[in-house]
């Protein structure tokens, strides 16, 4: 009879089962924390509720349907909310703390965190969406079924504010994180062009074309009013992404 070999035999786990873990235990912080979910969900869908109501006593001067217009554009906001302040202060925090610090001594690679930090965002986006979504749909949301564009725009404006967060939270202390991730959120949510189109800003429309929150509400728009793809948006949240990962790369400390 053969013995049973019971010695031990250490080692990691494999990179994606390592990534997928972090990532569900990132969406699993998320979701506990009552100011993401304020962020993430609540402040989203009351945009959209007191955006549609509000839009029928005030004069928006859209092209299409306030409804139509308005819930890809908070979508839009949805994203940017978790992707950019959710991360940043989370990760502001997690410096503050040594809990990166503290991962970074676990066989999980920086890639791995990276990558489980994205994985989470995406997991709390899918879930945003659904929601923001249904409430759209509720008020008579009409969507062009323009999927692929909505995804581009989801994965890149992902891309683009996960990588500017980063760059916010590596360089700043946890406080000053907090304070900065919420004002710069507040500012384009109210003057970005995220939520309504740039051709509501007038002359300074030109100018939230080029940001990242107007890049993002305006590629979402473009595939959820006309089905297309609007690739000089997915082109400018490319740029932001590229620079905000560049920035980080070089400024991020890990405590």
């Amino acid at each position: 009879m053969t013995a049973l070999d019971l010695s031990p035999r250490p080692g990691a786990a494999p990179f994606p089962r390592m990534v997928a873990a972090q990532a569900a235990m990132e969406a699993r912080l998320m979701l506990r924390n009552g100011e993401q979910l304020l962020l993430a969900v609540v402040i989203p869908v009351i945009v959209l509720i007191g955006g549609v109501e509000g839009a029928k006593h005030v004069d928006l001067g859209l092209s299409h349907r306030p409804v139509d217009v308005l819930t890809p554009g908070v979508i839009a906001l949805a994203v940017m909310s978790t992707a950019f302040t959710s991360l940043a202060i989370a990760t502001g925090f997690e410096r503050r703390y040594g809990v990166i610090k503290r991962l970074g001594s676990s066989p999980l690679p920086r890639s791995g965190l990276l990558a489980g930090k994205v994985g989470g965002l995406f997991v709390i986006e899918v879930f945003q969406v659904a929601v923001v979504g249904v409430v759209g749909l509720l008020l008579g949301w009409d969507p062009a079924k323009g999927v692929g564009g909505t995804l581009l725009g989801v994965l890149l404006g992902t891309f683009a504010f996960a990588a500017l967060g980063l760059f916010v939270a590596g360089i700043l202390r946890a406080e000053a994180t907090l304070a900065a991730a919420n004002l710069i959120y507040l500012l384009l949510m109210a003057a970005g062009a995220v939520v309504l189109p740039s051709s509501s800003y007038g002359a300074f429309g030109h100018v939230t074309e080029w940001l990242p929150s107007g890049a993002l509400g305006g590629a979402i728009r473009s595939a959820c009013l006309d089905g297309g793809v609007g690739w000089r948006d997915l082109g400018v949240l490319f740029g932001w992404g590229v620079l905000g990962t560049i920035l980080t790369a070089r400024t991020f400390r890990w405590e």
